[in-house]
């Protein structure tokens, strides 16, 4: 019977598993949710026994004359008190509800019938109030499902109709005047107790459900916020130092919160357009260059997706290194690592450190040499001093140093030897000569380390001694069988065995990591050994069969990869639901801090004025309801009345009135109804919507309704003019006319408790209208008990008093009832038989009764509503974070590149890479900032020089934000140079079959944005008292696109094109947009004019011929292109 009962083995097969573990869940909610009506319910039979008992010992009744009623009113408060304590107790309260509810009932209904028998009379419409309480409780208070509540409540009618009925014919020597008529009435108010009841439970029932889906959903955005949260703080944490980008994230999210607007939200993420520095100081650190050799020549022949796995797997195993070395990357360029230790915290092994890393670094890439036959080696320089750290820009962030000591540890790599670690002096000083070296002669290989004049060693790494031997002979025999492979081939296939973690693959994970012991269901140790142990034998199957794909040994996928992520989520719902519930069922009690304990009221004015606004799209439904209580008051009414024609016209003209309000809220309806009659009331959806959306329509309607109700319920008290009958005299010769003036005495006066039936039905009606505000329904309810209590205790008390004495004198069988006064009347028919009492009691029990369901109510709307608005503030907020999250993705990737990492359908699985035909490539650098830079005092040891960078990047960076360098995507930057691409945004598949007029368009785009660029900087002069020209160069081609690298992932892009395109910038002049040939064929057929340079030596390519872009033709054809 109760709603904890498992659901109907029907439902179990349309329902799937989830839908079943919500709908228990549900249950249980529901449970939980009956637990104060019942306790109130047990509170107000507790009180009424008590008070009914004190008030028969305090009108000094005979206990000896009424000692059924005495003993079962006090058994009953036993009984309550008992079912209380039980309740009270919430274990066995939650198992056994429904027949701690089924004992209350059937307590109840044991009270009605020994209020009918216990007395020395009974009457046709005895204790028809308590039933109808009985009845409406069971519905409103009772922890019953909606069929048994019916089941219930149908026998409660039914039982007190056939006793009476067989009481007062069968049972019974005379039958009693007007019964069918009486008995009618009985089964009408039950009905409009049922209805009514029953109404009052569906919409609660549909409030309740809707009320656990926006928990469920609430708790639902809540976990997916933290998961936001976590990714949020994975991602720019993955790109980004902890102390850096928690400054970074707050000042976002500051912004965001200041600004209310939502559109405004989304530009401000969009466009992020704010200045702020956020670089530090640090001081006795490390720093270390490498540069793989040979990898430019081994990448030509490469595809995209080995290029991609090699660099992704070498640098993957340098990451780990890293690690274990405590260093911290700070950025990858194209084959060149650099890391630094001593950040974001001081070590004193920092130079120890950077020296370690640097020798495993080479023993690694030794291993790849000697294991696939590949000649690449690692060339790795080491200074140590001081640095500028941190973030600048808007767009990429990436986290970069900056120091003199920086660009010495760069020219330390490029001036180093190929296999050695090459270390300056004042790293010497800092090993405290825990490594042996040798002279490093840098000088005679590097130009700035000559004319700086610095002293070099090269370090001597204790291990090449020991393992020489055997390293040698394990290479010759991999070598001698590798070679029918390519080169590329077999540096992939060597490589994947070491299984490094794919980028963002702890974006998979709720909890932000990947386990070490699985990566992709692959095997894989924690720490890949530089030497063969026995978990990289594996690779010494390598050459066994070339024929076969190479692959790991695979072991079953670990539990938690069985399970989706959603059955996951689903699962952690369910859990965090569950727990909700618990501390919801104990702290039923405990007072809100958001609500006022008596008025309900929200201290929050804005939140009451809000919860007072809502819509009310039932409204109508409680009107309609009302209008049913209006008719069964008419019918109970016409069933006793004397003047069924004076009240006829009464009901006419407030029926009018109710079948108004009805119109208004139904005015929608009635058009849908009769299409073709009222076609040309447009304004009938209007007046619906109109009550539904404005409380200040809606007051007057339910005022109106509920007044009507009111008036109707007195109308045989009020309105019909009656006269206190007279009262016969006892003497013998009226004996013989007894029988004949019993029933006329009582046909004048029996109305009058179906009056108060009509009265009690008036007060249900008041709190029909579930949603109106509570303060208003108080105001009714007492209003209403005030008018029917002045009415009873005072303008119709001589009614009221003269059925009692008939009632008195009928019991004595003497008919003399004038000399019965009030208080002998009440000692031979008991409290509740007496009119008078007996009204007063019944009107009293349902005024509170309604005014504890109506508090209820309220509360339960206003809990409602408060998780509606925490629903939507969430959701708000979790938006906020998607669009911080997104921020932040494409900060590290581009937007179509993000979209394969975050979403349902992420691919963090997969490495990324993606060949195309045609991207135009930008390197634009500030070679004078170089000499701007500085380090001293003044400018705060170059954090000042360092500012104006910022303001420069930040400047580029705003331009990236206009429509007409919407293709142009930032790749990085790279000290003062920023590297650009057009042409990487298009729909995959079909970066082979990009049109012509395309490709050129892309090329002549990025030339604007090179343009534009000179003007920024142009403006920044004039700012800053400063002569700062760009320098920069342009090329188009074929290039690999790719995310690399597990602990920082990072977009970037690999090619001839990518490395022509820095040569064109390296070797052109201030001002100036150098560019290929190619490149200048096709921006002179785009209309811009190109003067040729000559031919020029590159690095790497030979002698080129490149041109000069005119700027002035370009601004011009700008304006064509926009």
């Amino acid at each position: 019977m109760c709603e904890e009962r498992a659901m109907p083995a029907k439902g179990k097969y349309l329902l799937n598993n989830q839908e079943l573990k919500h709908e228990a869940l549900y249950r249980k909610f529901s449970c939980i949710s009956q637990y104060q009506p019942l306790v109130q319910l047990l509170g107000l039979s507790m009180l009424s026994c008590g008070l009914l008992l004190i008030l028969f010992f305090t009108l000094q009744l005979r206990a000896e004359q009424h000692y059924v009623f005495v003993s079962v009113v006090s058994v009953s408060l036993c009984v309550f008190l008992a079912v209380f304590i039980l309740v009270y107790i919430e274990t066995l309260s939650q198992r056994w509800r429904c027949l701690l509810g089924l004992v209350v009932w059937a307590t109840h209904l044991f009270m009605g019938f020994t209020f009918i028998f216990s007395g020395p009379l009974i009457l046709p419409w005895d204790q028809v109030a308590f039933f109808l309480f009985i009845i409406f409780t069971v519905y409103t208070m009772l922890p019953f499902q909606m069929c048994y509540a019916v089941v219930l409540s149908v026998i409660s009618s039914l039982s007190h109709l056939l006793v009476l009925t067989l009481r007062l014919t069968v049972f019974s020597k005379e039958t009693p005047p007007y019964l069918a008529n009486q008995l009618l009435s009985n089964a009408v108010v039950f009905l409009c107790g049922s209805v009514v009841g029953a109404f009052h439970k569906v919409m609660m029932e549909r409030t309740l459900r809707q009320t656990f889906q926006d928990t469920l959903r609430c708790l639902g955005i809540r976990m997916k916020l933290e998961i936001e949260k976590r990714q949020q703080e994975n991602l720019l944490q993955s790109v980004l130092p902890v102390y850096i980008s928690m400054k970074m994230k707050l000042a976002i999210m500051e912004r965001l919160q200041d600004c209310k607007d939502k559109e405004e939200q989304q530009r401000l993420v969009k466009d992020n357009n704010f200045h702020s520095l956020y670089v530090k100081r640090h001081e006795n650190v490390s720093i270390l260059y490498a540069d793989i050799v040979g990898f430019t020549r081994l990448a030509s022949d490469c595809s995209p997706k080995e290029l991609v796995i090699m660099l992704n797997e070498l640098f993957g195993k340098f990451d780990q290194i890293a690690k274990e070395n405590e260093c911290m990357r700070i950025k990858i360029l194209g084959d060149c690592y650099y890391c630094v230790s001593g950040l974001p915290v001081s070590l004193p092994r920092h130079a120890k450190n950077c020296v370690k890393m640097g020798l495993d670094m080479c023993e690694a890439i030794k291993q790849v040499r000697e294991a696939t036959g590949v000649d690449i080696n690692m060339r790795v320089g080491v200074h140590s001093g001081n640095v500028l750290c941190g973030v600048i820009g808007l767009r990429k962030w990436q986290f970069d140093v900056w120091s003199h000591d920086v660009t010495l540890a760069n020219h330390m790599e490029s001036g180093g030897v190929p296999g050695r670690v090459h270390i300056t002096e004042a790293t010497l000083k800092h090993l405290n000569k825990a490594y042996e070296v040798e002279e490093g002669e840098g000088h005679m290989r590097d130009a700035y380390l000559k004319e700086l004049n610095i002293q070099t060693y090269l370090v001597i790494d204790p291990r090449s001694k020991d393992l020489a031997l055997n390293s040698r002979s394990v290479a010759k025999h991999r070598v001698n069988d590798g070679l029918k492979m390519r080169a590329s081939v077999r540096m992939t296939r060597y490589l994947e065995s070491w299984g490094a973690v794919k980028p963002f693959a702890h974006l998979q994970s709720r909890e932000g990591y990947t386990t070490d012991a699985m990566v992709n269901g692959k095997s894989r140790c924690k720490d890949i050994p530089l030497r063969p142990t026995p978990c990289s034998k594996i690779t010494e199957s390598f050459d066994e069969s070339l024929e076969e794909p190479f692959s790991l040994p695979a072991p079953p996928l670990s539990t938690y990869k069985n399970k989706s992520q959603k059955s996951k989520f689903d699962e952690e719902l369910h859990n965090e639901m569950t727990t909700t519930i618990d501390e919801l069922s104990n702290n039923q009690w405990v007072k809100s801090e958001e609500m006022s304990s008596l008025s309900l009221w929200f201290p929050k004015k804005e939140l009451e004025k809000q919860y007072r606004a809502i819509d009310l799209p039932m409204f109508k439904h409680y009107i309609g309801c009302a209008s049913f209580i209006f008719l069964c008051i008419f019918v109970v009414q016409m069933f006793v009345t004397t003047d069924p024609k004076m009240l006829g016209m009464y009901f006419a003209v407030l029926a009018c009135v109710l079948l108004l309000t009805l119109g208004i809220c139904f005015a929608g309806h009635l058009q849908r109804v009769f299409p073709g009659k009222l076609s040309n009331c447009q304004w009938l959806p209007a007046v619906s919507e109109a009550v539904v959306k404005r409380p200040c329509v809606r007051l007057p309607l339910t005022t109106i309704s509920t007044a009507v109700i009111i008036i109707l319920a007195v109308f045989s008290l009020c309105f019909i003019e009656k006269n206190v009958p007279p009262c016969p005299i006892d003497s013998p010769d009226l004996t013989r006319a007894n029988s004949s003036h019993r029933p006329d005495l009582h046909n004048k006066l029996f109305y009058l408790s179906y009056s108060v039936y009509s009265c009690i039905l008036a007060l249900i009606a008041c709190g029909v209208f579930l949603r109106v505000s509570f303060e208003l329904k108080v105001i009714f309810l007492t209003l209403a008990s005030t008018a029917y209590y002045i009415i009873i205790l005072s303008s119709k008390r001589e009614l009221f008093t003269a059925y009692g004495k008939m009632l008195y004198a009928q019991v004595n069988n003497t008919w003399n009832c004038s000399s019965a006064g009030n208080p002998y009347t009440l000692e031979v028919l008991g409290l509740v038989k007496e009119p008078q009492v007996m009204s007063c009691i019944y009107i009293t029990l349902f005024l509170v009764t309604m005014l504890i369901i109506s508090q209820q109510n309220e509360s339960c709307f206003r809990q409602d509503f408060l998780l509606k608005n925490k629903n939507r503030t969430e959701q708000d907020e979790i938006e906020t974070r998607e669009n911080l999250n997104r921020l932040l993705l494409e900060n590290v990737l581009p937007a179509h590149v993000a979209a394969l990492f975050v979403g349902e359908s992420k691919k963090n699985e997969d490495l990324y890479y993606k060949s195309y035909d045609c991207v135009c490539v930008m390197f634009a650098s500030v070679p004078d900032f170089k000499e701007f830079y500085t380090e001293c005092d003044i400018n705060k040891e170059g954090l000042e020089c360092l500012r104006l960078l910022n303001e420069i990047i930040a400047d580029f960076d705003e331009l990236l934000s206009k429509p007409k360098f919407s293709g142009v995507e930032k790749i990085k930057t790279i000290g003062s140079t920023y590297m650009a691409a057009a042409g990487l945004s298009g729909t995959p598949g079909q970066e082979n079959n990009q049109d012509r007029e395309r490709q050129q368009a892309q090329i002549g785009n990025m030339v604007e944005f090179a343009v534009a660029l000179i003007g920024k900087l142009d403006g920044i002069n004039r700012h800053s008292f400063n002569s700062f020209r760009l320098r920069v160069g342009i090329n188009h081609g074929p290039v690999i696109a790719g995310v690399i690298g597990a602990r920082k992932p990072q977009y970037d892009i690999w090619g001839n094109t990518v490395n022509v395109a820095s040569r064109m910038e390296s070797t052109g002049e201030l001002g100036k947009i150098q560019v290929t040939e190619e490149t200048s064929d096709v921006l002179q057929k785009l209309g811009y004019s190109c003067e040729c340079r000559g031919f020029i030596n590159v690095k790497g390519k030979g002698e080129l011929k490149t041109f000069f872009v005119s700027t002035d033709m370009s601004k011009q054809q700008g304006m064509g292109l926009s």
